[in-house]
């Protein structure tokens, strides 16, 4: 069989990785299918959209069955712990079940893993710890297959740590010491894709089994990462240096932030993977396939974009915005539930607002503030709370241009101030995605 009438399915298409190999496989004139749970953007022809986590070993089959599957390229991966996502299930169960419907299917499949590198003992979080157990079970299985554990992966796109470093770079923040000084090997995707292409373009590199550690030769810390990020982003000359106790500090909160929903980049497990470094020893992978890797010099002579300024720049803000959002709805429908109450009543009585309705009109008004915010601070609901928060604000000031016009010359400029609360609300609404 050609490699050109190959099928690959890449698992975790809709992720940086995965959606970057599955368009490259195809660039390249190969057959790709990205599978997926959802896709943010339009999908191909020839992707899919399955619920990847619930399938079984016999749905899995029929799946590499009916896709006529020669290779299959896993790059589904979670960081932590979060609701409806857990490290064990992505890492291991799910490539237990994937093992044995390579088995069920009745074909001759190759596997390639997306890994991590470092050594064993070295693995403390459950991240690390689940990465290595799913290539223990491949390696038992029998199954041909190629672990690559890429270091610090550089791609155009930017998730999770990749984001952090870009900020770090964009403003006037470094790294301590601590963290600036370990080991973090970065790899260019475009190396990471050429690896994968080769692999399904001759079946028989690598042999039946391999590991591979995907990097660049010269040894690199994270502070030079930071710093590439700074030279290519013009990030300004650093002036406050993040403290140990800062980012661990940080990591908590993101740990919270995960329970909401969200996917902040620093979190327990990623400051950990952080301080343990990136690491290992690419001439085996550098032999097989006759790649030289970028280095951080390679990739230092592309220009930024504008795009890629504003992101980096405006990706913390986002979750300022969000918070100061949640703080604004929640505590104004306190204080207006509360000790306000009587305050708040009175302005509806004293314009003729009916009597009998003047203090559940207050309650409901007070009850919805709150119940926007919370929708708010969740990332599930958080953009039907930025919309209703939208909508209640016109409606607010709709409302007192009928009933209570004088509001909008008072003093403090309450209403004026609403104007300005939407913006807020309209930018968070069209930066609400991740990716």
């Amino acid at each position: 069989m050609s490699s050109a009438t190959r099928t690959t399915l890449v698992f975790g298409a809709a992720g940086l990785i995965g959606q970057y190999l599955t368009t490259d496989l195809r660039r390249r004139g190969f057959r790709a299918i990205g599978i997926a749970r959802r896709f943010t953007a339009q999908p191909e022809a020839d992707d899919l959209e399955q619920p990847i986590m619930t399938m079984t070993a016999p749905d899995l089959a029929a799946l590499l069955r009916a896709t006529q599957a020669d290779v299959i390229v896993n790059c589904l991966g979670v960081l932590q712990d979060s609701p409806g996502s857990a490290a064990h299930d992505v890492h291991v169960a799910f490539v237990r079940r994937l093992i044995d419907a390579v088995r069920q299917s009745g074909r001759d499949i190759r596997l390639i893993q997306l890994s991590m590198p470092g050594r064993d003992t070295d693995d403390r979080t459950p991240f690390s710890r689940t990465k290595r157990e799913a290539e223990r079970l491949i390696r038992a299985s029998g199954l041909r297959h190629v672990i690559l554990r890429p270091g610090f992966v550089i791609a155009p796109a930017a998730f999770g740590g990749s984001a952090l470093m870009r900020v770090l770079g964009a403003l006037p923040f470094a790294l301590g010491e601590a963290e600036a000084s370990v080991p973090f090997a970065p790899v260019a995707i475009e190396d990471v894709a050429e690896t994968v292409a080769t692999i399904v373009d001759d079946s028989s590199i690598a042999g039946d089994a391999a590991t591979w550690d995907l990097m660049q030769r010269e040894p690199v810390t994270a502070g030079e990462v930071v710093a590439y990020f700074r030279k290519v982003l013009g990030g300004p000359k650093p002036w406050l240096t993040l403290p140990s106790l800062l980012l661990t500090t940080g990591a908590r909160l993101g740990d919270v932030a995960s329970w909401l929903g969200w996917s902040p980049p620093i979190r327990s497990t990623a400051l950990a993977e952080l301080r343990r470094g990136v690491a290992g020893d690419p001439a085996v992978w550098i032999a097989a396939t006759g790649i030289t890797p970028q280095t951080l010099a390679d990739l230092a002579t592309r220009p930024a974009t504008i795009q890629d300024k504003w992101f980096a720049r405006l990706y913390l803000i986002k979750a300022v915005i969000i918070v100061a959002l949640v703080i604004f709805w929640v505590a104004s429908g306190l204080i207006a539930l509360t000790v306000s109450f009587n305050a708040a009543a009175a302005i509806l009585s004293s314009h003729g607002f009916p009597r009998a309705l003047v203090a559940p009109a207050t309650a409901a008004s007070s009850l919805m503030d709150i119940a926007i915010g919370v929708a708010i601070a969740f990332r599930r609901t958080c953009k039907a709370g930025l919309i209703a928060g939208i909508a209640a604000s016109l409606f607010y000031m709709i409302g007192a241009a009928v009933l209570t016009p004088d509001l909008w010359i008072e003093p403090l400029g309450a209403l004026v101030k609403t104007l300005p609360a939407i913006v807020l609300m309209l930018v968070a609404l069209l930066i609400l995605d991740n990716r």
